[in-house]
């Protein structure tokens, strides 16, 4: 395989796993909170990238002056993407906050075109609008419900994406940089330490602290868990790390919403949610909008002028 279908398969693998996260997820919001599942989803992920480094078999390359370099991307994600988006569903119903998500790849393809010099077709940009306003479609069809919008769950849902953007632009400039093991670890242990100290900060404030580690009594907790450690953080940053060390970062963010229709099939057929007539118009909005994002490009828009002239 070549790097971009490497890159590609990467990028595919990675929605994959996302997409059934939000699964898991809810599994685990039955056992205990969100802050509690951040905490303990990090500190699956931070002893599993720890175990192979421990015994030798992974050799890191982080000395302070990279620590200092990644430590941004880091930051960006997960501690501030997780932190606002947790908190930001306090205040806002989850089809707000999965609308303004879905601009993601708007926010990407703005700040690559300024920092990365990344070019965007016309094509590209409409394609990426439709794949948008795809996962747009699905949430309104849907129904905001009852819940009343709330300005300051709307201002830190948008935070949320706002730093998944600037993780997708930075990522993709640290990747060519710095070893993809070394950049993950950090993402890892950023998140690690930040998830558990407002975990084990909030149970203090509480004078729950006994309660920490009683989730891990249910097994479906920790089945849960070691899928959002294992696969949903540690392997899904990895992945999304190497596919932005080749792929543009703008190509690459639009692949978040592709992650709906996964979440959305899951629903269906694990948790018996309802199929209807809108999830399939937006599902193809969104398809449609990926391949034209991705291959709709100067090379694609190239061809197509040269084959005319002939």
């Amino acid at each position: 395989m070549t790097q971009i279908k490497k890159a590609y398969a990467a990028a595919i693998l990675y929605t994959f796993i996302i997409g059934f996260s939000f699964m898991f997820v809810k599994l685990t919001f039955t056992i205990t909170g969100p802050l509690d599942t951040l905490a303990h989803r990090f500190t699956v992920s931070f002893l599993t990238a720890s175990i192979p480094v421990i015994f030798g078999l992974i050799k890191l390359n982080i000395t302070f002056k990279n620590m200092l370099s990644i430590l941004p991307v880091a930051i960006l994600y997960p501690a501030l993407f997780f932190t606002f988006q947790a908190f930001g569903l306090v205040y806002t119903s989850s089809s707000e906050a999965g609308i303004i998500q879905a601009t993601i790849p708007i926010f990407t393809i703005v700040c690559a075109s300024y920092f990365l010099k990344e070019r965007t077709t016309i094509w590209q940009k409409l394609s990426l609008l439709l794949s948008v306003s795809g996962v747009i479609f699905i949430f309104a069809m849907k129904g905001l419900g009852s819940h009343t919008t709330n300005f300051t769950g709307v201002i830190l849902i948008l935070l949320s994406a706002l730093s998944s953007a600037g993780y997708n632009v930075l990522a993709r400039k640290m990747t060519k940089q710095f070893r993809l093991i070394d950049v993950t670890y950090m993402m890892t242990v950023i998140g690690f330490v930040c998830f558990n100290t407002l975990s084990i900060g909030n149970h203090i404030a509480a004078g729950t602290m006994h309660l920490y580690f009683q989730p891990f009594t249910s097994s479906l907790f920790l089945v849960s868990i070691l899928y959002l450690g294992i696969l949903s953080s540690l392997l899904t940053a990895f992945l999304s790390n190497y596919a932005l060390s080749i792929v543009e970062a703008s190509k690459m963010s639009v692949f978040s919403n592709v992650s709906t229709l996964i979440t959305m099939f899951a629903g269906v057929i694990f948790l018996q949610e309802e199929l209807t007539y809108y999830h399939i118009i937006g599902a193809v909005m969104i398809i449609l909008g990926v391949i034209g994002t991705n291959f709709l490009d100067e090379k694609f828009v190239s061809v197509k002028k040269k084959n005319v002239s002939v």
